[in-house]
């Protein structure tokens, strides 16, 4: 070729380049950041929802007893582990809403976490009692560590929250501890003991990793455990919250995993009582008490910090309340339907969807103006879990 002639013809194919047509892309083609599962619990299945549009994709049935059910995700949100009561482990794929695979690891399971590098599943089992690991991508058993206190004693593990470094806490109802396990080689775990007081029933990691908090039922109050000093040992924090006073009787253990940090402050249910506790998150000391309607269950933040959400116990468990945290007071009461177990916040907190079992509805609310902007028919809904959880410390 004449060179003369060469730029004339490399421009026409450059421009042939640029006016061709895009591949075509399927419809079902997705991003994962707006996906997120509801928990059908007496059905033993999972509805996909996405919420950009508040709308239901698809269900994927099949994953056992979900009676007390809880959700981790992949590092790349595309993947859902189902932790289900029967000790089932399902992991699902959100995008062709099928099971990935699945194994039945223990006899009866409460939760489980992912790995801060997303390469480890952990399951935290209340029987056998103790925590088991598992590839993520396999669900191969890597490691199996049994929470022994005694002689052929094995405590429930409850409150499991994975931290910085490959590391998992928890905490041992039966043996009044809490312990860390290092994952850092999967397959030869090592873990610290840490007294933690009577009958640690849950555990709560805060935002930025440094603190694992268990709640005690067995006394007032709740034990601190200061990850970045764990030598130190975990201490006994707002003890005593209910000293001198007449209980009442517990309906429904509180959830802290569902605790608010907002404000500079830590706003935790109160066992048994119709009360929210509000703790200064640096000396950990008691700052104000808001009345509530009810026993609190579940007390969370939105994201921003301003608002404090709250259901309740039975038999006011129709019931959610609204605490503005900057005024410290209540300042909105609704019932979006009958026995409200669970809420969720959209990850930048501009709606929060609440599921109501018994009215057999997902109600998702605008936390603006607490206007309803759409409901989701579901069969006895209770967990709800968006992928943004997948990047966060401690879920």
């Amino acid at each position: 070729m004449r060179p003369h002639l060469f730029v004339p013809l490399l421009a026409l194919g450059l421009a042939a380049c640029a006016s061709a047509p895009p591949p075509a892309v399927s419809a079902d083609l997705r991003g994962t950041g707006d996906l997120g599962v509801v928990i059908e619990r007496a059905a033993g299945r999972v509805q996909v929802v996405e919420h950009s549009h508040d709308s239901r994709l698809g269900t994927v049935e099949g994953l056992g007893d979900l009676s007390h059910a809880h959700v981790a995700f992949s590092r790349d949100g595309r993947y859902a582990y189902v932790f289900g009561r029967d000790g089932g482990l399902t992991k699902v794929d959100l995008l062709t809403r099928r099971i990935d695979r699945r194994i039945v690891q223990a006899g009866n399971s409460i939760g489980g976490s992912v790995s801060q590098d997303g390469r480890l599943v952990v399951a935290q089992n209340y029987e056998p009692g103790g925590i088991k690991a598992f590839d993520a991508d396999t669900l191969e058993l890597l490691a199996d560590v049994p929470a022994e206190y005694a002689p052929g004693k094995f405590s429930r593990v409850v409150g499991l929250a994975d931290v910085s470094g490959q590391r998992f806490v928890y905490a041992l109802f039966d043996a009044d501890e809490i312990r860390i396990t290092d994952f850092t080689n999967p397959r030869q775990p090592v873990t610290t003991r840490f007294p933690a007081g009577r009958q640690p029933y849950d555990g709560l990691v805060t935002p930025d990793g440094r603190y694992f908090i268990a709640g005690l039922f067995g006394e007032d109050g709740l034990s601190l455990l200061d990850l970045w000093q764990p030598q130190a040992g975990a201490r006994k924090i707002l003890a005593g919250y209910g000293k001198g006073e007449e209980k009442l009787p517990v309906f429904k253990m509180p959830h802290l995993r569902g605790w608010a940090m907002a404000g500079g402050q830590a706003w935790l249910p109160a066992i048994g009582r119709h009360e929210v506790l509000v703790a200064d998150a640096r000396s950990w000391a008691e700052s104000a008490r808001i009345p509530v309607k009810g026993q609190p269950v579940f007390v969370m933040a939105r994201p921003d910090g301003r608002q404090v959400w709250v259901n309740f116990a039975f038999p006011d468990n129709e019931w959610v309340q609204v605490i503005d945290t900057l005024e410290k007071r209540v300042v909105h009461t609704f019932s979006p339907g009958k026995a409200v177990l669970h809420m969720e916040f959209t990850p930048r907190g501009e709606a929060v969807w609440l599921s109501s079992r018994d009215s057999n509805r997902i109600s998702v609310v605008d936390t603006a103006s607490f206007a309803l902007r759409r409901e989701l028919p579901a069969d006895a809904p209770s967990g709800i879990f968006f992928t943004a959880r997948g990047q966060r410390i401690g879920f």
